[in-house]
This record gives structure tokens, C-alpha cells and sequence, in this order.
């Protein structure tokens, strides 16, 4: 990751100066900023890198690296540099799975184990149209964080269950036992040389909230996302019809 994010980001900034490009949007995300413990705070784009937080988890390290890499470079070579931080991308044309997968440790809705933290999400098409302006009118050195809805997941899994028809997790644990138990089952897996049915590290962020206010992204960017309720019906839809089956979620 830390070969991508980071020794990418600087070829390309080497790249963008030998071809005579004047701006860049770097594509980063919002768990570089927006992570807390408890969710009594939404963080805006001042809130400070939470790294004793992402600093455990291998993609957000280095993707704050790849902001600070981008950024010395930029400022070095006398280029423009616009930093988008969505939150987590939903909406048709889904095929990664980010929906089952999620950058913050989504459960599928058949496991009985609810995470106990928060999630902010956006979809995706609404965040391709501020990446747009921003190429614009995005401010030099400057960050801009994309989200339409801050849930808890126990929020989350009642609007999938009422879509799908499919029971949403009931039992949420302590976060401290679901953590440890999801390491001693991956530990077990592994020692039988078996496929882990568990992440430990997914259901580690699971437990965080990853709250974003986009009021900075609204004012400067005029980002004015659709309401969750159509991302997640567009979301259901599109992977039901192209990927599970018509009839997926029953009638």
C-alpha cells in the first residue's frame, strides 16, 4: 500500500511536472481525518490527523502519508494540489463490493454481530461531480471532505433490513470482546491453515465512528449530496440485478 499510495504519488507528481500539468486532485479519504472513538465530535477538515488511531491500520496510514508526500512535492515543484476526502463510496455501479467490503469493517447483514461504532457514507456520483469542480475551484493546498449521512451502524443495518427484507444484525457486543475474539478465531483459522472467516482489523474500525462534516465542501465546492435513502435503494438495486440475482432479496 505504502508502494502505491506513496512512491505512486510521487511518480506521478514527477510526471505531472515533466508533462506540464498545472493542478492535481488527489483522491484521499476521509479516514485520514474524520475518526474518533466516541462520535461525540464530527470533524471537519481542522480536526487533527488522528494518527494514534489509523497509525494500526496499513491503507489510512498510507494514505496520510500520501497526502504529505503529495503536498511536499506539490509545493516543491510550484503546482496547484486539491485533496478530496470522501467518506465511504456507495451507488450503482458498485462492482469492488465496497457495499459487503466497506473501508470501515461492514458485517454482512446475515451475521448476528452488530459493530458498535459509526459510519459516513456518499454516494458516489455525488462525489464525481465535486471532484469536477474542484478541478476548478478547489483551493490550492486544501482539503475537502464528502459525506451524506453519519449513522451508527445500528442505524445503517435497520435501513438495510427494511430495503432487503433480509433481518439486520441484533447482538452488539462490547467492543473490547468482539476485537479480541475476532483475533483469537483468525488465530485459530490460521494456525489450521484454514481462510479466516473473520478480519480482526475490520472489526477493529468498526468499532470507531467515521463521522465527516462537508459544511467547508458545500460553501466552497457547492457539494449538495442526495439523500442516503436513494444511494442505498440505488445501491440494493444495482447489485441485486447484476450480481446476486433478480430475485435475491425475495419479492
Amino acid at each position: 500500500m505504502y508502494k502505491i499510495h506513496v512512491d505512486g504519488t510521487r511518480l506521478l507528481c514527477e510526471a505531472a511536472r515533466a508533462g506540464g500539468v498545472k493542478s492535481i486532485v488527489l483522491a484521499s479519504t476521509s479516514g485520514t481525518i474524520a475518526v474518533t472513538e466516541k462520535g461525540d465530535v464530527v470533524p471537519d477538515e481542522t480536526y487533527p490527523a488522528p494518527l494514534d488511531i489509523i497509525a494500526r491500520w496499513p491503507y489510512y496510514a498510507s494514505k496520510s502519508y500520501q497526502e504529505m508526500a503529495a503536498l511536499e512535492r506539490i509545493q516543491r515543484q510550484g503546482l496547484r494540489l486539491v485533496i478530496m476526502n470522501p467518506s465511504l463510496l456507495l451507488g450503482p455501479g458498485d462492482e469492488r463490493f465496497e457495499f459487503h467490503e466497506g473501508h470501515s469493517g461492514f458485517y454482512g447483514a446475515q451475521d448476528c454481530r452488530r459493530p458498535t461504532g459509526g459510519l459516513c457514507f456518499v454516494d458516489a456520483r455525488d462525489a464525481a461531480r465535486a471532484f469536477r469542480v474542484a478541478m476548478k475551484k478547489g483551493r490550492h493546498g486544501e482539503r475537502y471532505l464528502l459525506g451524506a449521512a453519519n449513522w451508527t451502524f445500528e442505524r445503517f443495518f435497520g435501513r438495510l433490513e427494511r430495503l432487503t427484507k433480509i433481518s439486520a444484525p441484533k447482538i452488539a457486543l462490547p467492543a473490547k470482546v468482539m476485537v479480541t475474539g475476532s483475533r483469537i478465531v483468525d488465530s485459530l483459522f490460521k494456525q489450521w491453515n484454514f481462510a479466516s472467516p473473520v478480519e480482526p482489523g475490520a472489526v477493529e474500525m468498526a468499532q470507531y465512528y467515521w463521522y465527516v462534516n462537508c459544511n467547508k465542501a458545500a460553501r466552497e465546492l457547492a457539494f449538495k449530496p442526495r439523500d442516503p435513502g436513494e444511494t442505498l435503494h440505488d445501491t440494493v438495486t444495482y447489485l441485486r440485478e447484476n450480481f446476486l440475482g433478480g430475485d435475491a432479496f425475495g419479492k
